[in-house]
């Protein structure tokens, strides 16, 4: 298996794991870790495409790692805004 073949492999496993973490709303830390793999995600496909020279794949990742870089920092590293006085 060549390395290409593995880094697409773990984009994919990862990107579906991620999908259902953020998808079954568990609350923010689960959400913010299914981020977190989608950031890891990501970057493999990046990697990936990079080493294909598939310029529409990594192009439409990096924006994807933007993306997921917002949700791990909205869920994991803010602090929920205070509700009330």
């Amino acid at each position: 298996m060549t390395l290409i073949t593995m880094l697409k492999w773990f984009a994919s496993i990862s990107g579906v794991s991620a999908a259902l973490m953020v998808s079954l709303d568990l609350g923010r830390r689960v959400t913010g870790w299914g981020f977190a793999i989608f950031v890891a995600s990501s970057l493999a496909w990046i990697a990936g495409a990079l080493m294909a020279s598939d310029e529409p794949l990594w192009s439409q990742n990096l924006v994807l790692f933007g993306i997921n870089c917002f949700g791990v920092y909205r869920y994991l590293i803010r602090k929920k805004p205070v509700h009330g006085g």
